[in-house]
C-alpha cells in the first residue's frame, strides 16, 4: 500500500483564507453541544501558521484554505453561529518494550476517569510518518473513547529497523495494547484494536496474541500480498476498459512475480518471459503497475538477479501470507469497512472472504461506504480517468466510534451494512 501517504496528504491548493485563518487557529480539538467536532493539528502538508483540520463528517483540509468552515478565536472556534469549546483530553507519552525494541506512543483520554470507556490502539499502516500528533487519535478520542497511538518501529521516536513483516508488527501491537491497559487501569472498559489499511493484516494477528475485546478495520484486505498485486492489476486494466484476455494476462503476470518473490528471485523466469512476450504488442501493458509486477516486468533479468530481492523483498513482507486463516482464529466481534472503489485494496476477495466467516458464524460486521477509494476517500474523476480526492466520507468516522462504544445506530452517511444485524 505504497501510496497511503501521498493519498492521505493530498489535498488540492486553493487561495489563502483570510488572515484571521492563518494567524490565531490553535491546535486542539473542539466540540460542539451535541457532538460534533473538529480536530485541527499542525501537520508537514500544510505551511505555517496553517494547521490541518479535521470535521467529524469528514470534511478536510487547512485553515489557511480558500472557504475554510471555521473562524478560530481565543480558546474556542466559530463552525456557522456557534461557538465549539476545546475537549480538555489527558495526553501522556510512554515507552514500552517490544521484542528488544524501545518503542513511543502516546496515550490520548477524555476527561473524566469512566470506568466503562472504550480503550483502542491504533495500528498503523504501512507509512513512515508517525501517527503521535496526528488527526486520527484524536477524531477517536473525540467520541468517548481512550485511545494509545505508538511510532512503529524504525519510526518516529521508536527503535528498530522498519519492516513490513505482520507477525513482529503484530507483536508490537500486542504489546501496545498492554501498555495502554496498565495505564489505564481502573478507567477503562472493553479494549482493543483499530487497523487501517495495513493495520487490517496486523491487528487481527495481533488480537490472536493477546487478549482483544474487538478489532475494527478500516481499507484493509483479507488476501495475501500477492493477491493484493494481482487484483490492483485487475483493476487496472478494467478501468482502463480492457477485457478478460487482459484480466488473464495481469494474472498470468503476476503468477510468474509471485514465484520471484517466493524463491527470492531463483525461480520464475521463464514464465515472466512468456508473459514479457504476450505483453510485448499490448499498448496498455507499458500502464500497468500492480503493487509491484508491473516495475518486475520492466526490469531485465540481469537485475532482477542480482537486485531483485533488494529491490523488492527487502523490508521482510510476507507475499503470501494468509489472512483468513488468522481471522479464523480471532474470536474478538470484528467491524470491517470497504472502500467500494478501492484502487489500492481492491475489495472483491476481501469481501467473499468477510462474507463466508460471517456465514460461518464468527461476529462480523461488514459495512461497504460506496463511491469511495482507499483511506475512505470521495472523489471526483477528469477526463482522462485519474481521480482526485476531495473528502474522507462522511459517517466513517462516526460508525468506527459507534461501534467500538457498542452504540451502532441509524444510518451511516451512504454506508451499506453487508452482514445482517
Amino acid at each position: 500500500m505504497k501510496h497511503l501517504i501521498s493519498t492521505l496528504l493530498l489535498l488540492a491548493t486553493l487561495p489563502a483564507a483570510p488572515a484571521f485563518a492563518q494567524t490565531t487557529c490553535t491546535p486542539g480539538t473542539y466540540a460542539a453541544p451535541e457532538g460534533d467536532f473538529v480536530v485541527l493539528v499542525k501537520s508537514p502538508a500544510v505551511a505555517a501558521p496553517g494547521l490541518r483540520y479535521l470535521f467529524r463528517d469528514g470534511r478536510r483540509g487547512a485553515t489557511t484554505d480558500a472557504g475554510v468552515p471555521l473562524i478560530c478565536g481565543t480558546g474556542n472556534v466559530t463552525v456557522g453561529d456557534k461557538r465549539w469549546a476545546p475537549i480538555a483530553f489527558r495526553e501522556i507519552p510512554a515507552t514500552f518494550d517490544s521484542v528488544g525494541t524501545k518503542m513511543t506512543g502516546v496515550l490520548i483520554e477524555p476527561p473524566g476517569n469512566d470506568a466503562k470507556r472504550p480503550l483502542v490502539v491504533m495500528v498503523h499502516g504501512s507509512e513512515r510518518t508517525s501517527p503521535i500528533g496526528g488527526v486520527y487519535g484524536y477524531a477517536m478520542a473525540a467520541q468517548g473513547i481512550s485511545v494509545f497511538v505508538y511510532d512503529k518501529r524504525g519510526t518516529g521516536g521508536s527503535e528498530g529497523e522498519y519492516t513490513q513483516n505482520f507477525e513482529l508488527l503484530a507483536e508490537d501491537a500486542a504489546h501496545a495494547l498492554g501498555q495502554a491497559r496498565s495505564m489505564t487501569a481502573g478507567r477503562h472498559g472493553r479494549a482493543g484494536f483499530f487497523g487501517g489499511s495495513q493495520g487490517g493484516w496486523v491487528a487481527p494477528l495481533a488480537a490472536t496474541r493477546t487478549k482483544a475485546d474487538f478489532v475494527a478495520i478500516g481499507f484493509g484486505l483479507v488476501a495475501s500480498p500477492i493477491e493484493e498485486d494481482r487484483e490492483q492489476m485487475v483493476s487496472e486494466v478494467r478501468a482502463a476498459g480492457l477485457g478478460r484476455d487482459a484480466e488473464a494476462l495481469v494474472s498470468r503476470l503476476s503468477a510468474a512475480t509471485a514465484d520471484l518473490l517466493l524463491s527470492d528471485f531463483r525461480t520464475g523466469y521463464e514464465a515472466l518471459d512468456a508473459v514479457r512476450r504476450e505483453m510485448a504488442d499490448k499498448p496498455w501493458a507499458a500502464k500497468i503497475d500492480g503493487e509491484y509486477s508491473g516495475a518486475i516486468a520492466r526490469m531485465p533479468n540481469e537485475d532482477l538477479r542480482r537486485i531483485g530481492a533488494a529491490r523488492f523483498d527487502n523490508l521482510e513482507l510476507i507475499s503470501d501470507y494468509d489472512a483468513v486463516a488468522a481471522l479464523k482464529k480471532l474470536d474478538a466481534p470484528l467491524l470491517w469497512v470497504l472502500a467500494g472503489e478501492d484502487r489500492e485494496a481492491p475489495i472483491e476477495t476481501t469481501r467473499g472472504a468477510l462474507l463466508g466467516l460471517a456465514k460461518a458464524g464468527k461476529p462480523v460486521d461488514v459495512y461497504l461506504f460506496p463511491q469511495t477509494d482507499h483511506g475512505m476517500w470521495e472523489f471526483t474523476t477528469d477526463a482522462s480517468g485519474e481521480r482526485h480526492i476531495t473528502r474522507i466520507t462522511d459517517g466513517y468516522l462516526k460508525l468506527l466510534g459507534d461501534w467500538i462504544k457498542r452504540d451502532v445506530r441509524g444510518t451511516y452517511g451512504r454506508a451499506e451494512r453487508l452482514t445482517p444485524r
